[in-house]
């Protein structure tokens, strides 16, 4: 007599078993969203724009002050690694409205219908923002080079550089991806990052010294990534460059928070669908 008792339903893999399955799916998103970038190459001209701007006016106007770099630095220089952070800033901090976007259009229901860790998920578009992050890196560096900024080439400073722009972007645009996830519609959104952008940028020292800052503002530019992101490059980006907290608290603090961003992300990324 044949056994007719119905099959137990096949269980659905588990993504979080093996870390190649995990890194897959974050790869995969990656993919995903460079290839929007692939398919748009003009949004890669408008970017550039900004870093040209600050660099070729403001940077050459503020050159004409002096004592406003420390330690005898061509202002220009003292600039470079800032502007690079700022590029970088505002491509990572408007990156939740694309999730937006994903939800009105349905693609976040797939997302969160498969099985796929919801770090996974997170990591995948913060890996995204990086790969754009760079892109204003390569603009920055041809852009510095051809107004004779000391930028270093040293292999070791190049990559160095590129894990701090990964890192920085990817911590913003978990950051952006959080307030996604709270405010749900676009127009709030893009109201609270245009509120949020210039605080973070000007209370940092991406075109001034912590050194002339009031004490208050300077103790606001210490609890603020940026500050720690915009001393990295700095060390990286500049012949003979150091870093006023160390290369490895830099890298830290960048780390921390953004574990901490992510963590956060993943929790609320699956409630954006209800």
């Amino acid at each position: 007599m044949s056994d007719c008792r119905a099959a137990p339903p096949a269980r659905m893999p588990d993504l979080r078993a093996t870390a190649p399955a995990y890194l897959r799916v974050v790869f995969g998103v990656c993919a995903a969203e460079v290839q929007k970038l692939r398919h748009d190459p003009f949004e890669l001209a408008t970017r550039a724009i900004q870093p040209v701007l600050w660099l070729v006016l403001f940077g050459e106007v503020m050159s004409q002050v002096r004592g406003l770099a420390p330690g005898g630095v061509r202002y220009l220089d003292f600039l470079a690694a800032g502007i690079l952070t700022q590029s970088v800033l505002f491509v990572a901090i408007f990156y939740g409205i694309a999730a937006i976007w994903e939800r009105d259009l349905g693609i976040l229901h797939r997302y969160l219908a498969s099985p796929a860790p919801r770090s996974a998920l997170v990591l995948g578009k913060a890996l995204s923002a990086g790969v754009r992050g760079l892109t204003q890196a390569a603009v920055v560096y041809v852009l510095a080079g051809l107004l004779h900024v000391a930028i270093s080439l040293q292999p070791a400073r190049l990559i160095g550089m590129m894990l701090i722009i990964v890192l920085g972007a990817g911590l913003f645009a978990t950051f952006s991806l959080i307030v996604a996830c709270l405010v749900k519609t676009r127009e709030r959104f893009m109201g609270i990052g245009q509120v949020v952008t210039m605080p973070i940028f000007f209370a940092s020292n991406a075109i001034y010294p912590l050194e002339i800052m009031p004490a208050w503002l300077r103790a606001v530019a210490r609890l603020n990534p940026l500050t720690y992101e915009v001393d990295a490059l700095r060390a990286l980006m500049l012949r003979g460059g150091t870093s006023g907290f160390g290369l490895g608290t830099d890298f830290a603090v960048l780390a921390g928070v953004f574990a901490v961003l992510v963590v956060v992300a993943a929790r609320l990324y699956g409630r954006m669908g209800n």
